[in-house]
């Protein structure tokens, strides 16, 4: 049974639809039309009538049986005592997949967990599949789908987010927005009494649009499942999961919010090392790494050269690569090339001292030589703001010369400074260059993509 149509829905209805602000019904109807869906939306509550949302009118059909054409996916946002018979309902139109939003099932206790268990039988007896239930919805930007009460603005990008808690999908969301994060899709998956991560990661290998995946997870119902879809989509496009419930009282609580098993860490940690999982232990440093593995090509090699404009950024990007196991290429000869670019008193020694001297050509030229030399795969940009060179002129010649090298190597970018650079960072990530405001982040970021290029290389040989 697909799930294409959680993704691709030709018409989406909303059951439990409401013309009233504040609440969830209305949300969702709200999100569908703000965000741009081109499909049919048909709103559906037992009390019929007519809603008005954002100047548009919707009939309300009491029943999913009433609407007059076929329904794709049915968004179902009633009372959990309600929800096996609408199943039933979207199961007789035909309906082919089902967000829960509603709760008050598995996470109550083993009473709830039946009732989900019918749930997901009756859905099946149907061929119809089930997202949740406690779920805030699902989000899919080629699709200007946005079937959530999340946030409406979702920047299009690469990376799929995949969420087990709620309020944290939610504000991951927003804070994606905040820091110019581009999504190909959300996903909530609550309860996952039926859809669950491994169906998801099938279905994102083959998406064009996802070019890595993101889970917050607190447990997994199957982990042999889990692993195997993993480690296959492992070879093809990188998984960063936070797993949340660490602790032995954290594993607990993980338990009380989502029904979900946690288990022993250590398992966790084997079980992510040999499916190719890189495994991150906060959200900061998720997304850091998640800007890095959605936009850039793995690299060509393992020579790293660090280009910069102060000697102290430097040396905290050099200690960060050792800690990381990064090679910093150290072929003196060819760096000379770099020489062209700063006066005498600075460095070609990787770090590539430009000095504080250094302004829009002396980087110019220092970053297209880097990209155009063969032996150089992978380039570290960083910036100590001075009065030389405003950060916002060097976003775009980054940007420029990125383009103009035809985006063949990895290459992040660091930039410590005020409000300028800030701006900077925002530019640079907006066209797809992973911009960070510490040198320590970008490097450890362009590790997390050598890992996940090392280990697919390892697979490959054995």
């Amino acid at each position: 049974m697909s799930i294409e149509a959680l993704f691709k829905p030709k018409s989406v209805a909303v059951i439990g639809a409401s013309g009233k602000p504040g609440k969830i019904g209305y949300a969702i109807m709200k999100n569908l039309i703000d965000y741009g869906y081109e499909g049919k939306i048909y709103a559906v509550n037992v009390k019929g009538g007519e809603i008005e949302i954002d100047g548009k009118r919707f009939r309300v059909y009491k029943s999913i049986l009433d609407v007059p054409d076929e329904v794709d996916m049915a968004v179902i946002v009633v009372p959990a005592k309600f929800v096996p018979q609408v199943v039933e309902e979207c199961g007789k139109k035909g309906v082919k997949v089902l967000p829960i939003i509603s709760s008050g099932f598995g996470e109550l206790g083993p009473e709830g967990k039946k009732v989900e268990e019918r749930l997901v039988e009756i859905a099946h007896k149907y061929g119809m599949r089930i997202l949740g239930p406690n779920i805030f919805g699902v989000v899919y930007t080629p699709a200007k789908l946005n079937a959530t009460f999340g946030p409406t603005d979702v920047m299009p990008g690469n990376l799929a987010l995949i969420s087990q808690s709620g309020a944290l999908g939610i504000a991951l969301m927003g804070w994606t927005i905040l820091e110019k994060v581009g999504l190909s899709a959300v996903v909530s998956v609550g309860n996952k009494s039926d859809i669950d991560d491994a169906d998801l990661l099938e279905f994102f290998k083959d998406d064009e649009n996802t070019k890595a995946i993101l889970i917050y997870m607190e447990g997994v119902k199957d982990g042999r499942k889990f692993m195997k879809a993993a480690k296959e989509v492992s070879m093809k496009k990188p998984i960063i999961v936070i797993k949340a419930g660490r602790s032995e009282r954290g594993a607990k609580a993980a338990a009380s919010h989502t029904g979900s098993l946690a288990g022993a860490d250590s398992i966790y940690t084997a079980a992510f090392k040999q499916s190719g999982v890189l495994r991150a232990l906060t959200i900061g440093e998720a997304f850091d790494w998640a800007r890095t593995l959605s936009n850039l090509p793995e690299p060509p090699g393992e020579n790293v050269v660090i280009i910069t404009n102060g000697g102290g950024i430097g040396v905290m990007a050099t200690d960060a690569a050792e800690e990381e196991g990064l090679k910093l290429y150290d072929n003196l000869e060819e760096l000379k090339v770099f020489a062209n670019h700063m006066p005498p008193f600075g460095s070609y020694k990787n770090p590539v001292d430009l000095t504080g001297m250094a302004d829009a050509k002396a980087y110019e030229g220092a970053i297209r030589d880097a990209l155009a030399h063969p032996e150089m795969h992978a380039i570290a940009i960083l910036y100590c703001q001075t009065a030389v060179l405003d950060p916002r002129e060097l976003a775009r010649i980054v940007i420029d010369e990125y383009e103009e090298s035809g985006r063949k190597k990895p290459v992040v970018v660091a930039i410590v400074g005020g409000i300028e650079a800030k701006e900077a960072i925002d530019i640079l990530n907006e066209n797809g260059i992973p911009a960070y405001p510490e040198p320590e982040r970008a490097i450890k970021s362009l590790a997390a993509l050598y890992r996940w290029s090392r280990w697919k290389a390892e697979k490959r040989k054995g």
